[in-house]
């Protein structure tokens, strides 16, 4: 059984504080962009054709802004709405904590439609490399989330479960490694053996990220506890579940308009 006595503040320099949750999204988007580039330039090696890699650290700007806005407004629609329309100024203080992966996916697929229209660049083939290198966030996300002793697992009595006494003194999953490993090891993995096959099909990381993301999620949900304002809706379904099981129908509309259209 392990306590956590992790400090959320990675260093604190009086005027300045350099929190963990910070640096995850700050790696996070640079290893992404790193590693993304290697995925283009081999990609179009395998296929025998050039790609002007330099669009691709044009997006990313797109990326930063898209990941922040969207995040946030994710939060604030689907998790805590009623508080934010009462108290519209604790939007801005986004230091305070408060972002939705599934909003900022959603900003983050709509600023790539719009980069890749400008650009005249397949969107699909765009959401296939950001969809290889999300993984990368997302498992520094869920352990900056677990060093932050936040979205804490059910009561446990497994010789892992951890004690959060910011939370309770009562032993319980670590939901946030859970996810960490699912949703962020396992899916790149994935990801990246589908993309380096040679006769890869441009947009099926993109609809198996949405279908993987969202079972992987579903299932890390059972042993997280539920937002505290929300709880669950019906009583059996937390909000992470219902966005995860629309991600899973979008990501399976996309595999059948694909086939259709015999790209896959």
């Amino acid at each position: 059984m392990f306590t956590h006595n992790f400090d959320p503040v990675f260093i604190d320099f009086g005027f300045l504080a350099i929190r963990w949750y910070s640096l995850a999204y700050i790696f996070g988007i640079l290893i992404g962009w790193w590693y993304g580039k290697k995925i283009i330039i081999k990609r179009f090696e395998i296929i025998g054709k050039k790609f002007p890699v330099s669009e691709f650290d044009d997006l990313i700007t797109y990326l930063i802004v898209s990941i922040i806005i969207g995040g946030r407004i994710g939060y604030i629609i689907f998790y805590n709405l009623e508080f934010y329309i009462t108290n519209p100024f604790e939007i801005i203080k986004i230091w305070k904590g408060g972002m939705s992966f599934h909003g900022a996916l959603i900003g983050i697929i709509v600023a790539t439609y719009f980069f890749s229209v400008k650009k005249k660049i397949s969107t699909f083939f765009l959401l296939d490399v950001i969809a290889c290198v999300a993984p990368i966030g997302i498992l520094f996300g869920r352990i900056a989330n677990f060093i932050n002793g936040e979205l804490v697992g059910k009561v446990s009595s497994l010789p892992w479960s951890v004690i959060f006494p910011a939370v309770d003194l009562i032993p319980r999953h670590p939901s946030q490694l859970y996810e960490a490993i699912l949703e962020g090891l396992v899916l790149f993995l994935i990801l990246n053996i589908l993309i380096s096959k040679k006769n890869y099909k441009t947009g099926t990381c993109s609809y198996f990220f949405l279908i993987g993301y969202g079972v992987l999620r579903i299932f890390a949900e059972f042993f997280r506890e539920p937002d505290v304002q929300l709880g669950y809706v019906y009583g059996i379904l937390s909000m992470g579940t219902i966005l995860s099981f629309c991600m899973i129908l979008i990501g399976l509309l996309i595999l059948n308009i694909l086939r259709k259209k015999n790209e896959i």
